[in-house]
């Protein structure tokens, strides 16, 4: 927000000296010449030095040219001099306002407009002055009085619209949008379709995803050439907001085009290819928007906002070490940027370093109170650290009737933001309704999982599974570990181990078998909307028989809001030994599918997932089958610490039991957030206080 000073020229004229012909100097005043006006009333005072005029014009010329601690310095002797001369002390009161002195100013202000309430001068003066310390509520009335007096003078009016925008800009902050937008409609009324009253308005209706209305308000900006190069990058902004991002490009390009026909103006031409290049990332189109980066680093080395650019591509394309060393780049020549300061923190939490990530969304804080953006970040770093404890429960049939109730409990309390605690507990109770066999288990585990970088970490679990059925029970020891990596960017790859107990059915529970999983899972993503995920298995039982598993799927994402995703996939399944009375277990197993999966942001109040698979398998050598598979979720955000969905699947591929196997499952999820905020919140909160500390130096 620019801070105004409205400057008056004060009747210097009324003071001339017998003999001194002075009114080329003042002429040089009124009209804003301020150099010739200074080389003047120098002039003068070598030949007349304790000309009182020329040295008061003199002061108003320098402390206008921005020397002011010398203006301060002249009016300071002047008032030593002629204590009672009112136009002295007002030209002292101002000579504080250009030297950012305005708690000094405010209490002289407050004098002199006690000494001459009817001043329309000093009262003016001393509403800038408020207004400079965002006193807006008593600088807004401050300046009605100067109205009073004078009635429709400019200089007056002018000072409220920035009084106005000033407290509009505080209110919107402390999220009170209705009144700020009251507040900037009254300026309106004295400037219709004010430029600068409208991009504020426009603000606040994108804050409160008010899209249409942020829209009219661009619209009405558009006056000039310039004005509507402004009006489209605004435009451009608001359609991407809308998620219409070809929209969003062509009124970027619009924009661009319009900004080079104005090529003498430099910094509107670099905000237009911001804009642009923008909108091309919005867009995917990622090889285009590096290759105008790159253009314009030759034109503009070493600008700021080309750094941010370029970061802000390292963003999307996770290459998230170029983001970091481009953010820390425009940090070291401006420690207060808020691209820098919020980009950098951003980019810590995407490559995983959690704690560097609040380090700087503070520091955007400190510099920028109350950014939404960056309590955005705060909000979701505290709840991605929050413990909490979720309930899964879950009922289930297939046609070889056996039906199941299970229920899963976990709970998981981080200790740092590298460091959690996991425990689960399971209950799981089968039946067959047909032979009426019955059997139940219960898992019971604790694990700690571990971020060594942001590249690499473990997850662990360790517990037991007590069993219960017709002919057995039984009590064996169950866990799990997984290395994570993130070897290159885009691309994870974990190897795991896990032993668990084969649970589908109540035969299979009497049976004891327990599962030796070794796993291999890799998936590499691409800046051109395809991906591909692979999953190896070789299990090894209890029962001497053994499995490999491979599954495989490629697949494409059509849309991001709200994401779709297609694709095929492949697996593979062969076992050792041919135990078909028990288990489904062929010597080979195929099956080809394509898919197609819909979701939206789990951001919003209600969330929901959608898919379905067709395809073909072949069961060893039988005829080949037809596949369908569905699963879909609805889900909504009570609270930030409360999410529930219900769900349900359908699937008549093979599976454990055999092939022309038909399974159903229908259930609800709960999500609790148990405590309000980290455990570790006093280490996380120190870093607010470090920031707010290095700000207030």
């Amino acid at each position: 927000m620019n801070k105004v000073l409205f400057l008056m020229f004060f009747l210097c004229i009324s003071h001339i000296s017998i003999g001194q012909d002075m009114k080329e100097g003042f002429n040089h005043l009124e009209n804003g010449n301020y150099k010739e006006a200074k080389v003047f009333f120098k002039n003068v005072l070598q030949e007349y030095p304790d000309n009182r005029t020329a040295k008061l014009c003199y002061g108003r010329a320098i402390g206008l040219l921005g020397e002011s601690e010398k203006a301060v310095a002249i009016f300071t002797e002047l008032k030593a001099k002629y204590p009672d001369d009112f136009e002295i002390k007002l030209n002292y009161a101002e000579s504080l306002l250009w030297n950012k002195d305005f708690i000094k100013a405010e209490t002289y202000y407050q004098g002199i407009v006690q000494e001459k309430p009817d001043s329309f001068a000093a009262v003016l003066g001393y509403a800038n002055t408020l207004s400079n310390l965002k006193k807006y509520p008593l600088a807004l009335e401050t300046v009605n009085k100067a109205l009073d007096l004078q009635p429709d003078n400019r200089n007056a009016l002018i000072s409220r619209k920035y009084v106005r925008l000033g407290y509009a800009f505080t209110l919107s902050q402390d999220k009170q949008y209705e009144k700020a937008l009251t507040i900037l409609d009254q300026n309106l009324q004295d400037f219709p379709d004010d430029k600068d009253t409208l991009l504020n308005k426009a603000n606040i209706h994108l804050v409160i995803n008010q899209y249409t209305d942020a829209e009219e308000m661009y619209y009405k900006t558009a006056k000039s050439p310039k004005d509507s190069i402004i009006s489209l990058q605004g435009l451009s902004l608001v359609a991407h907001k809308m998620h219409k991002e070809k929209k969003a490009l062509d009124l970027a390009t619009e924009s661009l085009t319009k900004a080079k026909k104005l090529a003498s103006d430099k910094e509107l031409l670099l905000s237009s290819y911001e804009r642009y290049i923008q909108a091309l990332f919005w867009n995917r189109k990622f090889k285009d928007a590096k290759t105008s980066i790159d253009e314009l680093k030759n034109k503009y080395p070493g600008n700021s906002k080309l750094s941010s650019l370029q970061a802000t591509y390292g963003m999307y394309t996770s290459d998230f070490k170029m983001s970091l060393d481009q953010y820390n780049t425009i940090l070291d020549s401006d420690k207060s940027s808020f691209d820098g300061n919020l980009g950098i923190a951003n980019a810590y939490r995407a490559s995983g370093l959690d704690m560097k990530a609040y380090e700087f969304a503070f520091k955007t804080l400190s510099f920028y109170p109350k950014q939404p953006d960056a309590e955005k970040l705060i909000s979701d770093l505290k709840i991605s650290h929050t413990p909490f404890i979720e309930n899964k429960t879950a009922y289930t049939f297939d046609n070889g009737n056996n039906e199941a109730i299970n229920t899963n409990f976990n709970a998981e309390i981080p200790l740092s933001t590298k460091l959690k605690v996991k425990s689960s507990y399971s209950f799981r109770s089968t039946e067959n309704t047909e032979t009426n066999v019955k059997a139940e288990s219960h898992e019971a585990a604790i694990g700690l999982d571990y971020e060594f970088t942001g590249k690499i970490g473990i997850k662990t679990n360790l517990g037991f599974n007590s069993a219960n059925a017709i002919t057995n029970s039984y009590t064996g020891i169950i866990g799990e570990v997984i290395l994570s990596t993130k070897p290159f960017k885009l691309q994870s790859l974990d190897i795991g181990y896990k032993r668990e107990l084969q649970n589908f059915n109540a035969d299979l529970i009497d049976r004891e078998i327990i599962m030796n999983n070794y796993s291999l899972n890799y998936n590499l993503g691409t800046n051109i909307n395809l991906g591909w995920y692979t999953q190896a298995i070789y299990t090894s039982q209890s029962d001497d028989n053994s499995r490999n598993l491979l599954f495989t799927s490629l697949y494409y994402n059509v849309l991001n809001r709200p994401t779709l995703k297609v694709g095929l996939n492949y697996q593979y399944i062969s076992f050792n030994d041919q135990v078909p009375t028990i288990y489904f277990s062929p010597s080979s197993f195929n099956l080809v599918e394509f898919f197609a999966e819909i979701q939206n942001d789990q951001n919003n109040d209600w969330f929901y997932r959608f898919s379905s698979a067709v395809g073909r398998q072949y069961v060893e050598d039988d005829p080949a089958s037809t596949t369908f598979r569905a699963e879909g979720k609805i889900g909504h955000n009570f609270s930030k610490r409360f999410i529930a969905n219900i769900y349900g699947k359908y699937s008549n591929i093979a599976s454990a039991t055999a092939a022309g196997f038909e399974f159903t499952e229908i259930g609800f999820k709960l999500k609790w957030y148990f405590l309000e905020k980290p455990l570790f919140n006093n280490k996380i909160e120190k870093l607010n206080l470090q920031a707010y500390k290095s700000q207030v130096k």
